[in-house]
């Protein structure tokens, strides 16, 4: 069994096969908004406590056993640029993980695709550093819709077409957010990591953060990661691995963050739980796609079409 849910995909599922939509005023503080009318405020009045509370991964858990040498994964309250991204499809509310990234609009997260892919996915919105306890610590930002009503989001055209096991490198997804209630921009409030790409697939110490679907907090773990380079040729490619307790579904999207620091609880983003099957079979070892010059161009695509290029 896969970590996640298998996601059914088609060519016309992906609602960025277009390139990304121009959302007018998506840039800085103020109240920018989608053109059908997803705003902060919208955005609260939905996501109420109790449907955040009662909304379900987007991968559900796998049961498995202890890696050997794992990181011990602890829950604890949670940093600012981590948090959840909540989404409807269907008939029901799911959530994922994601985080900021640092961009020249200060508006852009960053999560897996499998997450945000599909023709359904409406009522988009992340929450830094969601618990359940506090449910908007630091408020609530939409994903911004197009002039068509669909997410702003930006995934590899090859997920889609290909399916997420063969095209399980590019497992990642780039997705533009309004301002908050009171106007301000995500990375203004609460910060941003840095991506890194075309780094080394072997990193001495990472710090893991995703939100599993048990519990009321985010887990965080630290760990070295290596390099796997899978023998099936039907997931081909390599991919980064870190064996960390506790990780099952609801943590897909989680940032691997290098260099990480305490006193800013900011790091060099260099990948998310995804990739091959969908992030790991079981909770205790997690996988990401690389970050190479795939990934560096989709962020630089999402870039251009946040500034309305």
């Amino acid at each position: 069994m896969r970590r996640t849910l298998t996601v059914a995909v088609a060519t016309a599922a992906l609602m960025l096969l277009g390139g990304p939509l121009p959302v007018a005023g998506a840039e800085g503080s103020g109240t920018a908004r989608a053109a059908d009318g997803w705003s902060a405020q919208e955005a609260e009045a939905f996501w109420t406590p109790e449907r955040m509370a009662s909304a379900e991964p987007v991968a559900p858990g796998v049961p498995g056993t202890r890696a050997a040498k794992a990181g011990i994964g602890e829950n604890f309250d949670g940093i600012p640029v981590v948090g959840r991204m909540f989404v409807m499809q269907g008939g029901g509310a799911y959530f994922c993980t994601a985080s900021v990234v640092a961009s020249p609009g200060h508006d852009l997260v960053l999560s897996a695709a499998h997450c945000l892919l599909g023709p359904d996915s409406r009522q988009v919105a992340f929450v830094p550093r969601y618990t359940r306890a506090k449910p908007r610590p630091y408020g609530m930002f939409p994903v911004l819709r197009g002039t068509n009503g669909r997410p702003k989001v930006w995934i590899d055209p090859r997920y889609p077409r290909e399916g997420p096991d063969r095209a399980a490198t590019v497992d990642v997804a780039f997705a533009q957010v309004g301002p908050d209630a009171e106007g301000w921009r995500v990375q203004d409030v609460v910060g941003a990591n840095r991506l890194v790409t075309g780094a080394t697939y072997t990193h001495p110490r990472v710090e893991l953060i995703g939100y599993p679907a048990t519990s009321a907090r985010p887990r965080r773990c630290h760990n070295r990661t290596t390099k796997f380079t899978s023998t099936d040729p039907g997931i081909p490619g390599s991919f980064l691995r870190i064996d960390c307790t506790g990780y099952p579904g609801g943590t897909s999207g989680g940032p691997f963050l290098a260099h990480y620091d305490p006193r800013t609880g900011t790091g060099e983003v260099v990948g998310v739980i995804g990739g091959w099957k969908t992030g790991g079979t079981t909770p205790d070892t997690s996988y990401s796609s690389y970050f190479g010059k795939e990934i560096r161009k989709l962020y630089e695509s999402a870039v251009a079409g946040a500034r309305g290029a």
